[in-house]
């Protein structure tokens, strides 16, 4: 019997492989993309509707038709959200005055030095807090950091939260993973006790906050810190059956966590298709689906995670509900890593 086959909800448009940036921990930059071969905003229109899209890079704003694309995928999309590095100040800006709903999240890895150490560019931290300071000038709500958590500085991270809050500002986090998107393949977080330490405390002010978004970032979190332990993931992947993403020569892919010496496919290309149902429904799709429904890799990145949290809401509610209760009695909260059986294949995330 054939497994159903749900829609979409969420999606990422990986717009380019160029990036002013210098990573330490991602080698995108290092392996750009020809302008001339990437995706153009008119081969979006194929695209789905969805609840959110997402658009990433490389760096997006060194695509010079990023508003053209913008104004597709809100079509699309009622919630548009780029990562970005903030590097283009002038441009991020003048894209933010067109479309005052875009949601921007300026990835920032610390306070100035260490953040510039990380990015590899002198001024980038100078550059994103600027830029969202200006934006918040300009009235736009969705707006805030991105940290990705590497080794040494998960200190920076509980400032940078601080720094987010008493602006009013988004917070968000990540892990550094390896894969074929970061060309990376050597990220590994050796100072475990430190890391997580620092993430049980960022997760102790985010219960503490009013707003249940809030918690659901710390069950995020939570998830984070059982990746960085190398457990299973709390909630499974579904990547490929509730989100997708494109890559900047029009490849579908799952996700942006996969690894050719484990298994790498593509469930599709929209400039081959004249609908992506065609994509969707397909023989090719079905077989991509079943390989992450035992795929080995255990990843805890925002695209995938967030919607099987509310896909599966039950777990992440009932863990949010416990903690705010523990929270407000002041208990320590409690971190418990549970893998949770939703009647997921029972080998994914098997590595042995």
């Amino acid at each position: 019997m054939t497994a159903k086959i749900y829609r979409p909800t969420d999606m990422s448009i990986i717009t380019t492989y160029r990036c002013p940036m210098r990573c330490k921990m991602c080698d995108i930059w290092n392996n750009p993309t020809e302008a001339d071969r990437e995706i153009r905003p008119e081969e979006l229109e194929i695209l789905p509707r969805v609840r959110f899209a997402n658009v990433t890079g490389g760096e997006p704003f060194v695509r010079k038709d990023l508003d053209r694309i913008v104004a597709v995928l809100f079509k699309k999309s009622p919630r548009v959200v780029i990562s970005t590095s903030g590097w283009f100040e002038d441009r991020l800006v003048q894209l933010a005055k067109e479309f005052p709903r875009i949601g921007i999240r300026i990835s920032i890895e610390g306070l100035s030095q260490k953040n510039d150490e990380l990015r590899g560019r002198q001024g980038g931290f100078d550059k994103g807090l600027r830029t969202l300071l200006t934006l918040r000038e300009m009235g736009l709500k969705d707006i805030g950091f991105g940290c990705t958590v590497s080794n040494h500085n998960s200190a920076d991270m509980l400032a940078l939260y601080r720094l987010s809050k008493a602006l009013g500002m988004e917070f968000a986090t990540a892990a550094f993973h390896n894969s074929y998107y970061f060309h990376k393949y050597d990220n590994q977080i050796t100072n475990k006790k430190e890391v997580i330490g620092n993430f049980e405390k960022l997760i102790e002010m985010q219960m503490q906050e009013k707003h249940p978004k809030s918690w659901s970032r710390a069950f995020f979190n939570n998830g984070l810190i059982n990746y960085i332990e190398g457990n299973r993931r709390m909630l499974p992947c579904e990547a490929g059956s509730i989100n997708f993403f494109v890559d900047p020569y029009g490849e579908v892919y799952p996700c942006n966590g996969l690894e050719k010496r484990l298994w790498m496919e593509s469930m599709g290309n929209i400039r081959r298709v004249s609908a992506f149902d065609e994509i969707w429904n397909s023989e090719q799709a079905q077989r991509v689906r079943e390989k992450v429904s035992c795929c080995p890799k255990n990843c805890w990145m925002v695209g995938t995670a967030a919607p099987v949290m509310k896909k599966y809401i039950r777990h992440p509610l009932q863990w949010m509900i416990k903690n705010k209760i523990r929270s407000l009695l002041h208990r320590p909260l409690c971190l418990e890593r549970k893998w949770c059986n939703v009647g997921q294949n029972p080998q994914q995330g098997r590595t042995e």
